[in-house]
C-alpha cells in the first residue's frame, strides 16, 4: 500500500505519480512483489515522503524479460531512429527540469539552487550529447590485411544492461548509466538506491513519453541484498554496470564473474587537492571550500585530502576555515541555502563517528558537530575542517563521503605527489600551482583518471569520467563510454571464392 506522506505538494509536485507502484516495468508503474516496503525520508525535516512496496527477485525477472523482449527492436532501430528518440527525450527531460530538481532536493536533501543549475542541466545535456553519438558508433574501416580477405570491425550492442545507481546522485547516475547503453542499442534494468528511487522512475517515464519504446528502459526500486545481487546475477543479463562503494564493489564483480558478463565499476574516491607554494591562495582555498562541500560532501570526486605546501600551509587552514564558517547550513529549498542535509541520519551519524574519533589524533579546526537553529530533525552536519592528522590515520585512508576536508603540510614536490597517491583510490583529483612544468609533472603523475589543474569538480559530457585502482574500470560519459556499451565483431570474407580451398589445401593436403 502507497502512503503519500507528509510531504507539502510545493516540496513534491510529482507525488502522485507513484500511486500505481514504484517499479517501472514493460512501460509502466507496478507495485513490488517482495512483501516488504520502504519508506522514502525527507532528510532536512525527517519527514516522511512515499512508501512504497520494495521489487523482489520475481520483478526483477520481470524487467528483464521486458528488456530481452525490447531488445531485437531497439537494436535493429536505426542510428538515426535512436538518435531522433533521444533528442525527443532530451526536450521533455527540459520541459520538466523544475520537476525533477525539485524531486531531487527532496530526497536528497541537495539545495535546490544545485538540482537547478547542476544535477538537472548535466542530465539533459547527457541526454542531447547521447542523441548525437548515436549516430557515430563507428567500427573500422575495411582492408586487405590476408591475401585476398577483405577484413572490418563492427560495434554491436551486448544486450541487456543491469546496472544498479547510488544515492548520491540518483538522476544523474540514472542518466549516466542508461543513456549510453541505449543509444548503442542495448536495453537496461536500473536499480536505483532504495532510499532515493523517485528521479529514476520518472526519468524512466519521461523515456515513454518521448517515444522509447517499452522495455528498453525498465526500473526495479529495491534492496541491493536481495534485488541488486538477482539482478546482476541474473543470467539473462550480459553486461552490469555498478557505481557505489569499493566493498560493494567487490560483491558486484564477485557475483557478476559467475555468468562471465561484462563489468563496468566506478567505485570510492579519496581525491587529492594539491596545493604548491606558487599556487594562488585566494583560489585554491575557495577551490577547496566549494570542492569538498559539494552535495555535502558526498560525491566520490570531492575534494578531501588537501595537501599544502608548508609556507601556505597555517594560512591555508585559516583561511578555509574562515570561508567553511561562512557557508549557510538550512533547508534545501530556502533561497539562500549554501549546504543541505546529508542524505540520511544514518548517514550523517556515520559521518560523525569519523570526526569524533579524529579528536582524539588531529585538530578539528571547524565544524565537528550538527547545527542547531531549528534543524535538529533534519539530517545536518557542518562543514568541518580536520588538520594535522597522520598521512596513515583513518580520516586520510577511509571515505567519509560528509562535508569534512582533512588538510597535511608537505615539503617537497617529490612528497606531495608521493602522498596524493598514496591511498588505495585513484578517481579523481587536482593541483594547483602557477607554474606550468609543477602543473603538467601532477597531471603525468597522479595516479587517477581525471586531474583537474587550478580547479576541482566541473565534468563536462565530453570527457569521460572513470578511476583507477580501487576506484574501479571503465567510463561514464563521453564517446569512451558509449563504446563500453558495445561488443567488437571481426568480420572477414573471401573476396575469390577460392581462398577457402587453397586454406584447406594448406592445411590438409589434396585429398
Amino acid at each position: 500500500m502507497h502512503n503519500p506522506g507528509n510531504a507539502t505538494p510545493d516540496r513534491f509536485p510529482a507525488q502522485d505519480r507513484f500511486a500505481d507502484g514504484a517499479q517501472y516495468i514493460a512501460g509502466r508503474l507496478t507495485k513490488g512483489t517482495s512483501g516488504r516496503t520502504h519508506t522514502v525520508v525527507d532528510p532536512a525535516t525527517g519527514e516522511d515522503v512515499l512508501t512504497y512496496d520494495l521489487a523482489g527477485p520475481e520483478d526483477v525477472d520481470a524487467a528483464v524479460a521486458a528488456a530481452r523482449e525490447a531488445f531485437p527492436g531497439w537494436a535493429a532501430a536505426t542510428p538515426g531512429e535512436r538518435s531522433d528518440a533521444l533528442h525527443r527525450f532530451s526536450a521533455v527531460l527540459a520541459e520538466r527540469a523544475e520537476e525533477f530538481a525539485r524531486a531531487e532536493s527532496l530526497q536528497c536533501g541537495k539545495p535546490l539552487k544545485l538540482t537547478r543549475e547542476f544535477d538537472v542541466p548535466g542530465t539533459i545535456d547527457n541526454a542531447a550529447f547521447f542523441a548525437g553519438a548515436a549516430r557515430h558508433l563507428q567500427g573500422q574501416s575495411a582492408g586487405e590485411y590476408s591475401g585476398d580477405h577483405t577484413s572490418y570491425v563492427r560495434r554491436e550492442p551486448i544486450g541487456v544492461v543491469g546496472s544498479v545507481a547510488p544515492w548520491n546522485y540518483p538522476l544523474q547516475m540514472a542518466a549516466w548509466k542508461i543513456l549510453p547503453a541505449i543509444a548503442a542499442g542495448n536495453t537496461v534494468v536500473l536499480k536505483p538506491a532504495e532510499i532515493t528511487p523517485l528521479t529514476s522512475l520518472m526519468f524512466a517515464q519521461a523515456a515513454t513519453e518521448a517515444g522509447i519504446p517499452d522495455g528498453v528502459i525498465n526500473i526495479v526500486s529495491g534492496t541491493g541484498r536481495e534485488a541488486g545481487e538477482h539482478l546482476v546475477g541474473h543470467p539473462d543479463v550480459a553486461m552490469t554496470s555498478f557505481t557505489g562503494s569499493t566493498a560493494v564493489g567487490r560483491r558486484v564483480a564477485e557475483v557478476a564473474t559467475a555468468t562471465v558478463k561484462r563489468l563496468h565499476l566506478e567505485l570510492g574516491g579519496k581525491a587529492p587537492f594539491l596545493v604548491f607554494d606558487d599556487a594562488d591562495l585566494d583560489a585554491a582555498v575557495h577551490g577547496a571550500v566549494a570542492g569538498a562541500l559539494i552535495n555535502t560532501g558526498q560525491d566520490c570526486t570531492a575534494a578531501t585530502r588537501a595537501y599544502v605546501q608548508r609556507p601556505l600551509y597555517e594560512a591555508f587552514v585559516e583561511k578555509t576555515a574562515a570561508l567553511m564558517d561562512t557557508v549557510r547550513v538550512g533547508d534545501p529549498f530556502a533561497p539562500g541555502t549554501d549546504l543541505g542535509p546529508l542524505v540520511s541520519h544514518v548517514q550523517r551519524d556515520r559521518v560523525a563517528g569519523f570526526v569524533d574519533r579524529a579528536r582524539s589524533y588531529a585538530r578539528v579546526v571547524c565544524g565537528g558537530e550538527a547545527p542547531r537553529g531549528g534543524l535538529e530533525d533534519g539530517a545536518y552536519y557542518r562543514p568541518t575542517l580536520i588538520a594535522d592528522a597522520a598521512q596513515d590515520s583513518e580520516v586520510v585512508q577511509s571515505e567519509i563521503f560528509g562535508p569534512v576536508l582533512v588538510v597535511l603540510p608537505f615539503d617537497t614536490d617529490d612528497e606531495g605527489i608521493r602522498l596524493a597517491n598514496d591511498t588505495p583510490y585513484g578517481l579523481a583529483a587536482s593541483a594547483w600551482s602557477r607554474d606550468v612544468y609543477r602543473a603538467n609533472r601532477a597531471t603525468r603523475e597522479i595516479k587517477a583518471g581525471c586531474v583537474w589543474i587550478n580547479d576541482h569538480i566541473p565534468i563536462i559530457s565530453e570527457m569521460p569520467h572513470g578511476g583507477y585502482k580501487a576506484s574501479g574500470f571503465g567510463k561514464d560519459m563521453s564517446a569512451y563510454s558509449f563504446e563500453e556499451y558495445t561488443q567488437v565483431k571481426h568480420v572477414m570474407f573471401d573476396n575469390t571464392a577460392v581462398a577457402a580451398k587453397d586454406w584447406h589445401r594448406t592445411v590438409f593436403g589434396d585429398r
